[in-house]
């Protein structure tokens, strides 16, 4: 059942202007699931301060093992929302704009 905004609501935002197809809704809720963790908002809020962050900067934040960290950053990664490097021993994580943009877009108001 769609929901449909009177003529004398205005849209809060992006979703009530226009509808998202269902491949959008798709890959922007696996987004927000993935920054639905507050560890994972955390880091995600690290690496979008930084033009890049080493996972040796990422795993002092927290009182984690590294292997949930890593985990962490593979569920961030697989929702497209980070990419990572590996430089020698450590990946080095960055933003990734187009992911934050189409989630800001969503979200943002007209």
């Amino acid at each position: 059942m769609a929901i449909s905004a009177t003529p004398t609501q205005e849209a809060c935002c992006a979703l009530g202007i226009r509808p998202i197809d269902a491949d959008q809704a798709a890959d922007l809720a696996r987004m927000f699931k993935a920054l639905g963790d507050p560890v994972r908002l955390q880091m995600a809020s690290m690496i979008a301060a930084a033009p890049e962050v080493c996972v040796c900067e990422i795993t002092p934040a927290f009182d984690l093992s590294s292997a949930t960290i890593s985990h962490h950053l593979k569920t961030l990664r697989e929702a497209g929302l980070i990419d990572g490097e590996r430089r020698g021993t450590f990946v080095y994580y960055r933003l990734r704009p187009a992911a934050f943009a189409a989630l800001s877009a969503l979200l943002g108001t007209r």
